[in-house]
């Protein structure tokens, strides 16, 4: 970059570059409740209130539940926003369902100064310590010249390999500091794509099993790949299942649906799947619930 570039453009508040880090980096929708932990983020989305759709909720656990819904429908991710303490508390019901269904999502909380830390200051929390079991990645921003470098590589962990929520603390003197700082374009992530020697071995699994069910799960899905494998599935005649909190993922009209997996199923369709032969587990996991226990 020419220093005269540099020197055209604008020194801007730590704030304002956050919210042009998520412009940046393809984040068009933003639910919160408002806090005085973020004011200045606040000022900043208002400020590029034409780019970025703002949704102000009620509750801290409704924003984080919208944005997770928000990154399950369409495949991307949105960015929640809370105050500390309470609010993060709140919070964390949301990232801990996008962690278990594999949705990608980035929870922005404000922090106390980070001057304070460790002083106890008011409703102070490590957001590394609380948050690390629950998210795929916790970080905290301290230095507001970092932004767009630590939004983007957020953007990135969420939406690559498993999807899964991102946690990023925001100290609150950080958001008012006057930096001069690039944004960082979206880099282009590749879907996991599963093993070549897999999907040649499958044509012969399918003719040596009697009894195949399939059982469809996971985030991101798209239009198009639910069709996709809608045509595979009923072309070989493949009994079908979704899994926990997946209904929308297969049409429950089609003659191939014999139900879902998750909380209350029918003991017939449970005991259909422990007597396959063969399981073909696409996009989804086998936890507790679509496996009734591990069994």
């Amino acid at each position: 970059m020419s220093a005269a570039h540099q020197q055209d453009r604008p020194t801007r508040r730590g704030g304002r570059v956050l919210a042009d880090a998520l412009v940046a980096q393809g984040i068009d929708t933003v639910f919160l409740v408002p806090g005085e932990s973020y004011l200045d983020v606040l000022d900043g989305l208002y400020e590029i209130a034409d780019q970025v759709k703002t949704v102000t909720c009620r509750f801290e656990a409704g924003a984080v539940n919208m944005a997770e819904a928000y990154g399950k429908l369409t495949g991307r991710p949105a960015a929640a926003f809370v105050t500390r303490g309470p609010g993060a508390c709140h919070g964390s019901i949301g990232v801990h369902i996008a962690m278990q269904d594999s949705t990608p999502m980035l929870l922005f909380v404000g922090q106390i100064p980070f001057a304070e830390t460790d002083r106890e200051s008011f409703q102070e929390v490590d957001y590394r310590k609380m948050f690390g079991p629950l998210a795929k990645w916790v970080t905290q921003i301290d230095d507001a010249s970092r932004i767009p470098e630590l939004v983007a590589h957020a953007v990135d962990i969420a939406t690559s390999g498993r999807p899964g929520p991102v946690v990023i603390a925001l100290s609150e003197e950080m958001q008012r500091d006057l930096v001069d700082v690039p944004d960082l374009a979206r880099s282009e992530m590749h879907p996991p794509a599963p093993d070549p020697r897999a999907i040649a071995a499958l044509p012969a699994l399918l003719a040596r099993s009697r009894k195949p069910l399939a059982i469809l799960g996971g985030s991101t899905w798209t239009a198009e790949g639910r069709a996709a494998i809608q045509r595979f599935l009923t072309a070989h005649d493949i009994p079908v299942a979704v899994a926990f909190r997946r209904q929308g993922t297969y049409d429950g009209h089609l003659e191939n649906f014999i139900g879902d997996l998750g909380v209350g199923s029918d003991p017939v369709l449970v005991a259909r799947a422990r007597d396959a032969d063969l399981i073909l587990a696409i996009g989804t996991r086998l936890p507790e619930s679509v496996t009734q226990g591990y069994t």
